[in-house]
């Protein structure tokens, strides 16, 4: 009888993320300063629809979805992956440090190195990457416990944050042009940044669904997993790794937007349970339909200013973290 109600529950839940996926691509395109109507929406995409709501579809607002979509899609698996092979619903990127590491390096790019801002997108992930390279050494003795990697990584996450301040006063002159990038958003995204964002994104989710196995075993603890056959070290750095390309990627074209990896796969984990042939799938389509329909709400409920869609998540994630933290006695 349990198997049945909670697979009626997986079911309505996946009915439930597919419909708001649905909804916040219409909401993208239909509402902002011109409003589109569905019948309009669909000639448009049907090729033979009006030329001015053509191009604000085709030129602005498709391609910023897109990129909204797999922005959310890349940063809830990545926090569901650190949070299973940590076995902490608390683990986010942006909590560890992973995002802060991309940051940094795209704000010495952006401000020390404008010349190369074409880099932007693969410097952010190199810098992501070096911070997860080095949140793992500082952790490493005889191994890495998961309790270690979170210590290790608010520790580097306050190192790189002091950095990327200190250059914020060194370079103030040029600090206006990066704080919309700072703040996390997906103001001027377009096919470019979608086109680099794309392969290596789908790239990145695909192979996250090989860490299903290995994550379910490491939930029964590392020592059933090395009885199972698990090489448990090396598993975890492999997926830890998953985890911060998939957050560069994020960060590399919608800035530094936080709780995404904190929030989506923690809520789906109270709705479906720990399994995570379905958590997984499930968190990637939570985090497109949440950053799609937060943008949507961030750049037209405050007309005419547009809100950084990363200030919009993080005044409804932070809330939440702090229910997370008193829910579990840890404060």
């Amino acid at each position: 009888m349990k198997i049945e109600v909670r697979k009626r529950r997986r079911m309505n839940v996946f009915v439930l993320l597919v419909a708001g996926l649905l909804l916040s691509v219409y909401a993208g395109l239909s509402f902002g300063a011109v409003s589109v109507p569905l019948s309009d929406i669909i000639n448009v995409l049907k090729g033979d629809g009006k030329e001015a709501f053509a191009n604000i579809i085709y030129q602005l607002r498709l391609p910023r979805i897109l990129v909204g979509l797999l922005v959310g899609a890349c940063l809830a698996t990545s926090g569901a992956l650190l949070q299973g092979v940590m076995k902490n619903p608390l683990a986010d990127p942006g909590i560890i440090g992973v995002s802060a590491g991309g940051g940094l390096m795209a704000m010495i790019t952006m401000i020390m190195y404008p010349q190369y801002s074409y880099l932007l997108p693969y410097t952010a992930y190199v810098g992501a990457f070096a911070s997860t390279l080095c949140i793992y050494f500082f952790a490493w003795d005889k191994g890495a416990s998961p309790v270690k990697i979170v210590l290790a990584g608010v520790a580097m996450n306050a190192l790189l944050g002091a950095m990327t301040n200190g250059i914020m006063v060194l370079y103030s002159d040029r600090v206006q042009s990066v704080i919309g990038w700072l703040s996390g958003g997906l103001n001027g995204r377009g096919w470019y940044h979608f086109g680099i964002i794309f392969p290596v994104a789908i790239v990145m989710l695909i192979l996250s669904f090989f860490a299903i196995k290995p994550i379910n075993l490491l939930l029964l603890g590392d020592d059933s997993a090395k009885l199972l056959g698990q090489h448990v070290e090396l598993v975890r750095m492999l997926i830890i790794f998953l985890a911060s390309f998939l957050a560069g990627i994020a960060v590399s074209v919608a800035g530094l937007i936080g709780f995404v990896g904190l929030v989506v796969p923690h809520m789906i984990r109270l709705l479906i349970g720990e399994d995570y042939r379905f958590l997984l799938p499930y968190s990637m389509l939570g985090g497109a339909v949440l950053v799609v329909l937060a943008d949507t709400v961030a750049r037209t409920a405050f007309d005419p200013i547009e809100l950084p869609v990363g200030i919009l998540l993080a005044a409804l994630g932070a809330p939440f973290f702090i229910f997370l933290l008193r829910k579990r006695r840890m404060v």
